[in-house]
């Protein structure tokens, strides 16, 4: 290979290091910002904060904090139901702090968004929704 060649090629291996590399960043503030967010959902609703990065008692907690079932979490665990029984935890969670069902779809597609903006707004913890 020849000298332009070469470079060509190493400006091509730093340009896709450099786009990891930013992408990997912006990863890792989405998971930081969903982690805080459901932190703050956690300890508004009178649970423990660190709950929030427990897998799968994360999801036990949620469904005590909407008031569903301790056993629906065998239910998140079947292929096909788990997306039916997430959407209704989801908008029951948006109930139980005061918003309506439209916020509930926002947090199933944009989570990222609306699990920070439920832990960290004005929404107050009222109750189990499913109660």
């Amino acid at each position: 290979m020849d000298g332009s060649l070469m470079l060509l090629a190493e400006s091509e291996g730093l340009i896709a290091g450099l786009f990891g590399l930013i992408f990997t960043l912006l990863w890792i503030g989405l998971v930081v910002a969903l982690i805080a967010g459901m932190w703050k959902v956690f300890e508004k609703a009178g649970k423990p904060g660190w709950a929030a990065i427990v897998p799968i008692y994360n999801a036990i907690v949620i469904l005590e904090i909407v008031g569903r079932p301790t056993w629906w979490i065998l239910l998140m665990f079947i292929p096909c139901l788990s997306i039916i029984f997430s959407i209704i935890v989801m908008i029951d969670l948006a109930k139980s702090f005061g918003k309506d069902a439209l916020f509930g779809i926002g947090l199933i597609f944009l989570s990222f968004i609306f699990i920070p903006i439920l832990g960290f707004g004005s929404a107050r913890y009222e109750g189990p929704a499913a109660s």
